[in-house]
């Protein structure tokens, strides 16, 4: 029995690794290798703009908003490591660490500021204290249907929420990397009928993005202590449709984080906006750009 199952485990492998390199090779992410991340930049002029995905999302995030933004500016998304075509990363993922990291990749990857940022649900604590360590290199921001400090006490019921997504998750970290090394991922997938992502089809995703999960009210405090943006403009921009009761009230209180904000409330769209609306994100980049610009 011990021998078969070896067997079995060995053979999962062999068609796991197989499936990988083809997966690879069929469809490669946009943009290039710099160290052990993934960067995608593309378009010209100034401010640069940086793209910043939410919890368990890469570069593949933006490919409804990035190639509009080309059109009038510089433009970067990338994986945070351990997503996507990145490498792991050094744990705990907070947003501390992950804005060190972002400004050491700029640098390889000869990427220059001013920038404005952009950041999606919880890549709206990543963004703030990227600013908050790098002031002098940040113009303008957007936040789109972003995490906000307060909404562990503002959101009603958002521990009961949030419980069962955190189990999942911690279970995931703990045994996806034995699904996903010997192909039982992508089968069981295959048979509910699931395409297999490429960013499901890495055990370093889920022990990634259950760190980000694991860190999001470490991540909200520094977020807190990043402090406001002064008068540099900004943009919150929320999804209302099937929004949690007092979201508004903390999308509310994003705004106030600059004395030039702007807030834009979409009736259509929900909290994935960029593919909700990738239109009301792009216009709202353009707004902050160009008044960055002047």
């Amino acid at each position: 029995m011990v021998g078969v199952l070896a067997s079995l485990l060995v053979a999962g492998r062999v068609f796991e690794v197989v499936m990988w390199h083809r997966d690879a090779g069929r469809d490669p992410e946009p943009g290039r290798r710099v160290g052990g991340w993934q960067i995608h930049c593309t378009g010209r002029g100034s401010p640069a703009v940086l793209l910043e995905a939410g919890l368990g999302d890469g570069l593949v995030e933006w490919r409804r908003v990035q190639p509009a933004v080309a059109e009038f500016a510089r433009v970067c998304s990338y994986d945070r490591a351990g997503y996507g075509w990145s490498d792991e990363g050094v744990y705990p993922r907070t947003s501390a660490r992950i804005g060190e990291e972002l400004h050491g990749l700029l640098r390889s990857a000869g990427e220059h500021g001013p920038f404005v940022v952009v950041g999606h649900s919880a890549g709206g604590y990543h963004v703030r204290v990227f600013h908050g360590k790098y002031a002098s290199e940040v113009v303008g921001m957007v936040l789109v249907d972003a995490v906000q400090e307060d909404q562990y006490k503002l959101l009603p019921g958002w521990e009961g929420i949030a419980r069962p997504v955190k189990e999942r998750y911690r279970g995931q970290a703990r045994w996806a990397w034995l699904e996903v090394e010997f192909g039982i991922l992508r089968l069981r997938l295959w048979m509910e009928g699931i395409g297999a992502p490429y960013a499901l089809l890495q055990s370093k995703f889920f022990r990634t993005r259950w760190s980000e999960l694991e860190q999001m009210e470490v991540s909200a405090e520094q977020a807190r202590a990043a402090g406001g943006l002064g008068g540099k403009p900004l943009i919150v921009v929320t999804g209302e449709r099937e929004a949690l009761r007092g979201w508004k009230e903390v999308q509310s209180r994003l705004a106030g984080l600059s004395t030039d904000s702007k807030w834009v409330v979409l009736a259509d769209s929900g909290h994935d906006v960029p593919a909700d609306r990738p239109d009301a994100v792009v216009a709202a980049i353009r707004e902050v750009v160009a008044k960055a610009a002047k």
